[in-house]
């Protein structure tokens, strides 16, 4: 089943993952140690993660490490860049209008 990458990135855990594995590659059992929760649940966010192509998995010898799959980051991005530009239309009207407010207090 594949999974919507936003669904999977709804999760805070998930994006802390995300996060943790854009530095480096890292085991489940790696993961684990930077949350409360078990190694199983660890895997279960990471088979979310999976099933959107959002990381990639590398088995290494004995062990699988999990990287981020950053080229699908785009996807999110691209979605979000609509809101930037509003926000940044709104941010410059706000601009203009301290200028005003500064200028007709002098």
């Amino acid at each position: 089943m594949r999974r919507d990458i936003f669904q999977a990135i709804a999760d805070p855990t998930r994006r802390a993952i995300i996060a943790l594995i854009a530095i480096h590659a890292m085991t489940p059992n790696a993961l684990a140690e930077n949350f409360n929760i078990t190694r199983q649940g660890i895997s279960k966010h990471l088979r979310i993660l999976t099933e959107c192509d959002l990381v990639r998995q590398e088995q290494q010898g004995r062990e699988i490490y999990y990287s981020l799959e950053i080229e699908r980051m785009k996807e999110v991005d691209l979605w979000l860049e609509q809101f930037r530009k509003i926000w940044e239309t709104k941010f410059n009207h706000l601009d203009s209008i301290l200028e005003n407010m500064k200028k007709n207090n002098k």
